[in-house]
């Protein structure tokens, strides 16, 4: 018997982080083999028969990695790739359907799909596949995050020191900052300190990192 997913006031902070599979398939054969697959591999798995079910429910949240079957009532396996995508959610996907073609799979790569497979498939290919869509989704969980903080600080800063972040990033040394924002050299260095100090940057390479991780627009907001 599948078991259903915890509610989010059953599940504790820790196994919230906790890696999840999600196999949206309805064939209940299907999922129930993979569910004991990735069981068996030492993995959480929850299983659901529509991309409906799906949606109700706030396991999308979990990082981890979804497998889905392509062609299903309702909503398609691409239909909710699409759907994820559009809402800003690049939850890992691989796709394990028994009726894919070429076009399909090439779509579904081309938006970011971790692997196109198809059934019956070797249970050390599936797994490698959801043990990369876990760890792409880890990661970029972390990058995400890291940019939050890297936002947080960057709201901290004065307007000159946002405009003094911008002309280090650039690669311009304190004498050309300070001519193009008509103050001195000392005050530069006054408001690179700041910067340092208040991004968290233990040095000038740290600093630029920073910087890239930093949305486009917030960069570009930050004009001399």
């Amino acid at each position: 018997m599948l078991r259903k997913p915890a509610s989010r006031k059953e599940r504790s902070g820790a196994e919230a982080d906790q890696p999840l599979v999600i196999v949206v398939d309805d064939d209940a054969a299907v999922r129930e083999a993979v569910q004991e697959l990735m069981q068996s591999a030492g993995m959480e798995c929850t299983c659901f028969a529509s991309t409906r079910e799906l949606l109700e429910t706030d396991v999308l949240e979990r990082p981890g990695c979804l497998i889905l079957d392509v062609r299903m009532p309702g909503s398609s396996g691409l239909d909710l790739q699409l759907h994820l995508t559009t809402s800003g959610n690049p939850k890992p996907i691989v796709f394990l359907t028994g009726h894919g073609d070429i076009p399909m799979s090439v779509q579904a790569m081309k938006a970011g799909a971790v692997d196109f497979l198809t059934k019956p498939v070797r249970d050390q290919t599936l797994l490698d596949a959801v043990t990369g869509g876990i760890k792409r989704d880890l990661a970029q969980r972390a990058d995400a995050l890291a940019m939050r903080s890297n936002v947080e600080r960057l709201e901290t800063l004065t307007p000159r020191e946002r405009q003094v972040l911008r002309e280090v990033a650039r690669g311009r040394v304190n004498k050309q900052i300070a001519f193009d924002l008509g103050i001195s050299e000392v005050t530069v260095k006054l408001h690179r300190s700041n910067v340092m100090r208040k991004m968290q940057a233990a040095s000038i390479g740290e600093l630029i990192r920073i910087w890239e991780s930093l949305p486009v627009p917030m960069r570009d907001a930050c004009t001399v």
